[in-house]
């Protein structure tokens, strides 16, 4: 993506399912769940730059140590600054003598998390894992998570209604109070049930930890929860846990054997860290949680009934690894569906140089070169067919079938992503000059004056950087035209459920409906649809429309804003928004269709960005608030932000 956006986070949970001896004698090391954790942290990097932190827990701790061990850290470098601070403590330990069991980070059970905010609040106070503590050991909770909840308003009420006082409105700190709230009851109804037994002392203790009903907790919490999710966690006695949303919006990923039980939000991370196959790792339901008690006992249940499942289209276009064995071919897919169209405009494929906005559009550009490719090929084949039925000598016959079969489509790799530009000494427009600077080209790669350059990205966001970069540099080659073609479709609505779009005035297809609106002198939709938009705001949340159980009575009414201009229109429009002053050249730009995207990308049909069709009631909710601040002049406000 040439845009970078902030967007979900990464988690990971490990199991281990043997004793500590039983690590050290089959590999050599008491760090063996400690090892897997960082290799699956750093296989999921990519989904999360702004800190990193990880849990341990050991089940079968000594009275009057500790069990619960966290280390976290900012910046792009945490995962390795969590991990030397780790390594420093367990060399402690040895120096004090300690047995290798009861070194601190040597546990049972692992926890890791990569964090994106999407919600605009920073600081280790912020960075997974939480941690709740209690003296009780199964009251502690730990928990770190890949999620947005949409409710806030709704959870503060209910909490407080139950008479706690929430310390903050983040949804992770209401997430885990709520949990912590029904922790806590589950665990006065077993102590007062196993007291009134005659049990005392450890033994009561016991009793609790093996009775603990850490499912019901799960399922009594969730219920009230709106939003994309995935959580995982663990009690301090060792109840491990990891649960999906309804509707199946964020990602999980799992495998089990008998000396280990891992989940994580990407595939290949697991399959990567474990050397297995694809097969072996299976997707966890919507609404299914894993859980697995302090003795190693499993259970993967469906603990609330799907609610017409929406997985994030986004994982498959862009943030998940492309080294996923399915992402890759949908992928490769989503650039060969876009052959007719990029057909239809280029015009001439002779006088085309195809390319890609480097990294994450290059395996898009296979698929289209791939497609491009068997379209020529079937030209290739009319005229060889033609030429053969022709009463001409063989040896022009062959001469000329040469010539066709040395017609390819013409690909270059015409844009080079340079290192970050660091533009903090610049001010104002020379800021933006510098920033220009990001991408590089590979001079003498086209014909100037007569070659088009056509370049894929994945998705196009904001336009910024295409006009203020890509296009200004790939216009130093002097091409006839430049075309920018996107492997996603036009994102026209914001995200609630963990990635950072939220503020409409960002999105290049939402000014370009503005500017039309504006240009046609149909602007007083503008103010229809905001008067529409306060007076649904204060509306119960149950209210609005919601895609996944067709319930709700307030629709998205940022969709009329879009309502009077085809897909091609506003294109065209986006095209004129990203044009750079006094460029000799003409630009264009395509897009995926929302009907090819679902051809490519079938078992991920969560495309609310695009189509406004949100599978919860507080994403209309969102989407509504989001256009309130845009129309009040509220550019940096998120719409699940009141």
């Amino acid at each position: 993506m040439s845009e970078q956006i902030k967007h979900e986070c990464g988690i990971v949970l490990i199991r281990l399912l043997k004793p500590t001896s039983y690590y050290q004698e089959k590999y050599g090391t008491y760090s063996y769940g400690l090892n897997k954790l960082y290799l699956m942290m750093e296989k999921q990097h990519n989904r999360g730059q702004e800190g990193a932190g990880l849990a341990c827990v050991k089940i079968n701790s000594k009275s009057g140590n500790e069990y619960i061990f966290r280390e976290r850290a900012l910046g792009n470098t945490a995962i390795s600054e969590c991990f030397a601070n780790v390594q420093k403590e367990i060399e402690s330990g040895k120096k004090n003598n300690l047995e290798p069991q009861d070194l601190p980070y040597i546990g049972d059970v692992y926890i890791g998390h990569l964090r994106y905010s999407t919600t605009g609040r920073s600081g280790m106070s912020y960075v997974h894992p939480f941690l709740r503590r209690n003296n009780w050991r199964n009251r502690n909770l730990c928990i770190a998570g890949n999620f947005n909840i949409t409710n806030q308003p709704e959870l503060i009420s209910l909490l407080t209604s139950q008479g706690q006082h929430p310390r903050s409105d983040a949804d992770t700190f209401l997430i885990l109070e709520q949990m912590g709230a029904e922790l806590d009851e589950k665990h006065s109804d077993l102590y007062k049930k196993f007291k009134a037994e005659g049990f005392r002392g450890e033994e009561l203790n016991k009793k609790i930890e093996d009775n603990i009903d850490i499912e019901s907790v799960i399922s009594d919490s969730v219920k009230h929860w709106d939003g994309g999710f995935c959580i995982v966690g663990a009690t301090g006695s060792g109840e491990s846990f990891v649960f999906r949303d309804r509707w199946g919006i964020r990602p999980c990923f799992y495998y089990i054997d008998d000396e280990i039980i891992i989940a994580a939000s990407e595939r290949a991370a697991i399959q990567t860290a474990m050397n297995v196959k694809f097969e072996s790792i299976k997707e966890l339901g919507a609404g299914e949680a894993i859980t697995i008690h302090r003795d190693g006992r499993t259970a993967i249940t469906a603990l609330l009934k799907p609610l017409n499942p929406r997985p994030c289209a986004f994982e498959r276009i862009y943030f998940s690894r492309g080294s996923d064995g399915e992402i890759y071919q949908e992928r490769k897919k989503l650039g060969k569906l876009l052959c007719d169209q990029i057909i239809k405009e280029s015009g001439e494929l002779d006088d085309t140089v195809f390319s890609f906005i480097p990294n994450t559009a290059e395996v898009a550009y296979y698929g289209m070169i791939e497609g491009l490719q068997q379209y020529l090929n079937k030209q290739k084949l009319q005229r060889i067919i033609k030429i053969t039925s022709e009463e001409k000598d063989k040896s022009v016959i062959s001469n000329e079938i040469e010539q066709i079969l040395s017609h390819n489509i013409r690909s270059e790799k015409l844009a080079i992503k340079d290192i970050k530009m660091r533009t903090f000494i610049a001010e104002g427009t020379s800021r933006n000059d510098m920033a220009a600077h990001v991408y590089d080209i590979t001079y003498n790669s086209i014909i100037p004056k007569k070659d088009t350059i056509a370049v894929i990205d994945d998705s196009i966001v904001r336009g910024t950087t295409l006009k203020q970069s890509i296009i200004k540099i790939l216009s130093r080659l002097e091409p006839k035209e430049i075309i920018i073609i996107s492997s996603s479709p036009q994102i026209k609505f914001p995200d609630c459920y963990g990635i950072d779009m939220s503020r409409l005035g960002e999105f290049i297809a939402f000014n370009a409906a503005v500017a039309l609106l504006k240009e046609r002198k149909m602007d007083a939709l503008l103010e229809d649809v905001y008067q529409k938009c306060k007076k649904a705001a204060e509306r119960p949340l149950e209210d609005f429309v919601s895609t996944s159980d067709n319930k709700g009575v307030i629709p998205n009414y940022v969709k009329e804003i879009y309502a009077p201009f085809t897909e091609e229109e506003i294109s065209k429009k986006i095209a004129e928004l990203v044009t750079p002053e006094n460029l000799n050249c003409k630009i264009k730009v395509i897009f995926q269709t929302v009907e090819n995207l679902h051809k490519a990308c079938p078992n991920n049909t969560g495309d609310w960005y695009f189509t406004g069709d949100y599978p919860t009631p507080g994403g209309t909710r969102t989407a509504i608030h989001a256009f309130i601040n845009f129309y009040e002049g509220n550019p940096y406000k998120r719409g699940y932000s009141r």
